[in-house]
């Protein structure tokens, strides 16, 4: 051949590839491929594929033509970087569609980085709306029925459950608190579509600056969609169907049905849900009636109703309801000067605060009592037997004794029943509080009663024969492995049962039970309405088996009335929505009762206790009482239950863990609450004294009238002027210090609000001495404000009108009682 090469030399497309090229030619085409998928998404996809593949032909067409055109070279010349034309590589077509898009890199990821995020977007959107609930499919209250719970004298000192009014019509709807909705909420109400995009974004640039969530960017009609379809779950998938829905209710609905739906299911705080619902609930009128103040407080209750409930907080309803005011001045639904007459006009509530915490302990004991005897349909009004005033004075007589002697005695926690002689529960006190913890310790706590236990074994005895003279001896008792012993480790020989029951004589209890029989003892306590399991052991008569507090304290209450058993309850009746009633108490028939002589025989050894006995702390000068003293084991229970001849009232102090007390006697604390307690309650009762009800306000109190002014006498002391104050009990007048009468003073921050409530105030003091002054104030005795207030508290020796002021001022947690 004319190039020299030998006839039997290889071809060019004979010879073998070249790995290195074909390598390179493998990663040049990957980076075409992935620039040109990129090319592909979006607008400009389109355009720069068409411009690669007629860049591709045209290198196809030119480089068929130059392979033509030239001569054929010997294989020796070619070199690596030309691939032969005889066998063309696979990669060679990615490599020219590398070649020609590679022009408009740029272009094509900008595309497809502004593209991808908008194509998956939609997608995102377009999935929530195939999975859009339809608008109201949602449950908007799903609650307990409503209850109002009146105290025995008629008094409403609770609710619970939820409260639904009447749905609102545009007539029924109150232009002021439809203005003052939208004011507050979302002024742009009736010129937007449903989403408000210039609210959003105020919402997101104050939220910026602020540096959290301050303010929200939902309309009227996103809370509705919201409250009626879907749940308050805080997500985008819920904020984007949330839209979606917006939108749709714009195009279905008009926007003032937008605004009745909205009023009708928004929440209003102490349960109650929709306008007329909550007008009713808190100023006992439906909603078409309200005045402006009014509509102002309901309007600035929906952005938060649990913290704003005027029931739980009438201060802060106040408050927010002023800034709804001037929200309605900006957008000119009001002028400054109605907005003004508006704050001066009073807002006073139909209903009581929340339910002094203590009575819940009452509330949750009749509430299976309610379903069971008014059914599960309808709102109701209970009549309970709860007493206000004992029960003010239960809670007291128990706070005081834990705050003097609790925490050095080692003493936790305390219960206490008040029963009327008929069985009706006129006090609970479940715990120390309520709020801390839920737990019944008169109802669900099961303990050791101790002592308190040989009541029912005297009783099986004088039911068998035996009387209060009737004489055992105190001596070392062996029954079997059991070797009971007295408190004192004394023996005193002989002693007739009264005296032994009075001085509670452990060997004389254990003898008795051999007498008589553990079975019957048994017998007697399930007679008496004793229910819990009770062990036939020998140390059952010294109060092994372990009862509740109701148990036992109804069990002396059937040795006070002669019913066996006294059947306890707290529900007197029930009302629904028709006049008559669903539920009338009535007397249980065929009640058996106790003999007379042993009842008489029993009433005497229990009134024996408290006369000469381990009960002598529960005295009350001028009463008749008796009562039975009870310890457990290494003093890990005490208790006193007594009786005066109205009432039957017991007491237990321990601890929740079942440590022991600091040698804590049943004849100690337990007796001298039920001392604190029979010395006031017999007084209010003998005098038919019923303190006035809890205000329904407490904002909007009554001034209470002043107490009769201390006698004055020529040459009495005086002082007068205005003083600067020392702590709430002790005030300085030129130099001169005076002590309040029957105040333990506190100092910080309740001292500086004294001080700046009489900052330029007169204060005229009679008497000033040792003991203390009563001084007044405008008239009414500062003593009594500041007590009420909760500023103060009341020494053990007070006048009776300081220690009712603290009483109320403990149930309604005010000022220093306050959490």
């Amino acid at each position: 051949m004319s190039d020299g090469s030998r006839p039997d030399a290889p071809r060019p497309e004979d010879a073998p590839p070249d790995t290195r090229s074909a390598g390179r030619e493998v990663l040049g085409a990957a980076a075409a491929l992935g620039r040109s998928l990129g090319v592909f998404v979006g607008r400009a996809g389109g355009a720069s594929y068409q411009a690669a593949r007629s860049g591709f032909t045209r290198a196809l067409d030119a480089r068929k033509q130059r392979q033509t055109a030239r001569p054929a070279r010997a294989p020796r010349e070619q070199t690596q970087a030309e691939p032969s034309l005889a066998r063309p590589s696979p990669y060679s077509r990615f490599t020219a569609l590398r070649a020609a898009s590679g022009k408009r890199p740029i272009l094509a990821i900008a595309g497809g980085a502004i593209l991808l995020p908008i194509v998956l977007l939609a997608i995102y959107i377009f999935a929530a709306l195939l999975t859009l609930p339809p608008l109201g499919s949602g449950v908007t209250v799903n609650g307990q029925r409503a209850i109002t719970v009146e105290a025995d004298d008629g008094r409403v000192f609770a609710t619970r459950g939820t409260f639904r009014g009447q749905k609102l019509t545009a007539a029924d709807l109150p232009p002021h608190l439809a203005q003052a909705l939208i004011a507050i909420e979302d002024r742009r109400f009736y010129s937007h579509f449903g989403i408000d995009l210039r609210g959003l974004a105020r919402a997101f640039w104050r939220n910026l600056r602020g540096g959290g969530v301050r303010e929200g960017g939902s309309t009227i009609t996103q809370q509705y969609v919201r409250l009626v379809t879907l749940n308050q779950e805080k997500t985008l998938w819920r904020k984007t169907q949330e839209a979606l829905l917006a939108l749709r209710a714009e195009a279905t609905m008009s926007k003032d049905e937008i605004l009745l739906g909205y009023l009708d299911a928004a929440y209003f705080g102490a349960g109650a849900y929709g306008a007329d619902a909550a007008a009713r609930r808190y100023f006992g009128k439906p909603a078409k009636a309200l005045t402006l103040p009014e509509a102002a407080m309901l309007a600035g209750l929906v952005r938060a109703p649990s913290q704003l409930a005027p029931t739980r907080n009438l201060g802060g309803a106040k408050e927010r309801a002023d800034v709804v005011l001037q929200a309605m001045v900006e957008t000119g639904a009001i002028t400054p000067k109605e907005a003004d007459a508006a704050r001066r006009q009073s807002v006073t509530l139909k209903t009581p605060p929340e339910a002094p915490p203590g009575t819940n302990y009452f509330l949750d004991m009749i509430a299976p009592d309610l379903k069971r005897l008014a059914g599960t349909d309808g709102d109701i009004t209970v009549r309970s037997t709860l007493n206000l005033d004992l029960q003010s004075l239960a809670e007291a007589a128990v706070a005081r004794r834990l705050d003097k002697d609790g925490a050095r005695r080692k003493v936790g926690q305390a219960a206490m029943v008040v029963l009327s002689k008929e069985g009706a529960i006129l006090a609970m006190v479940g715990g120390r509080d309520y709020e801390d913890s839920q737990f019944n310790r008169a109802v669900q706590a099961k303990r050791q009663p101790g002592s308190l236990f040989k009541m029912l074994t005297y009783l099986t005895a004088y039911e068998k024969g035996f009387s209060p003279e009737t004489v055992l001896v105190d001596r070392p008792v062996r029954i079997g492995d059991w070797e009971p012993e007295n408190d004192d480790s004394r023996y005193r020989g002989p002693v007739p049962l009264r005296t032994a029951f009075a001085l509670s004589i452990n060997t004389v209890a254990a003898q008795l039970g051999q007498e008589v029989g553990i079975p019957a003892i048994i017998a007697t306590a399930k007679r008496l309405g004793i229910q819990s399991e009770l062990p036939n052991v020998p140390s059952l008569v010294l109060g092994s088996g372990a009862v509740s507090l109701i148990e036992i304290t109804r069990a002396f209450g059937s040795v006070l009335s002669g019913l066996t058993p006294l059947d306890t309850y707290g529900v007197n009746a029930i009302r629904g929505g028709d006049p008559k009633p669903v539920y009338v108490r009535s007397d249980p028939a065929g009640t058996a009762s106790l003999p007379v002589e042993p009842r008489t025989m029993m009433l005497d050894s229990l009134q024996a206790v408290v006369e000469s006995g381990t009960g002598r702390a529960a005295r009350v000068p001028g009463q008749i009482i008796g009562g039975k003293t009870g310890t457990s084991q290494d003093f890990r229970d005490a208790w006193f239950v007594g009786m005066t001849p109205d009432l039957v009232v017991g007491v237990w102090v321990g601890n929740d863990d079942d440590s022991s007390m600091n040698k804590m006697f049943g004849g100690e604390m337990p007796a001298g609450i039920f001392h604190d307690f029979v010395q006031r309650a017999s007084a209010l009762l003998a005098k038919g004294k019923a303190r006035k009800a809890v205000s329904a306000a407490r904002a909007e109190p009554a001034s209470p009238a002043p107490p009769p002014p201390a006698p004055q006498t020529v040459g009495q002391d005086e002082v007068r002027g205005v003083p600067s104050v020392i702590d709430t009990g002790t005030l300085s007048f030129r130099g001169r210090t005076v002590r309040l009468l029957g105040l333990e003073g506190q100092g910080g921050h309740l001292a500086r609000q004294l001080a700046g409530y009489l900052r330029r105030r007169e204060v005229i003091c009679t008497g000033p001495g040792e003991t203390g002054a009563r001084c007044t104030l405008d008239g009414a005795d500062l003593a009594g404000m500041i007590v009420a207030a909760g500023g103060a508290r009341a020494r053990e020796d007070a006048p009776a009108d300081l220690l009712d002021a603290e009483d109320q001022a403990r149930a309604e947690r005010v000022g220093m009682w306050g959490r």
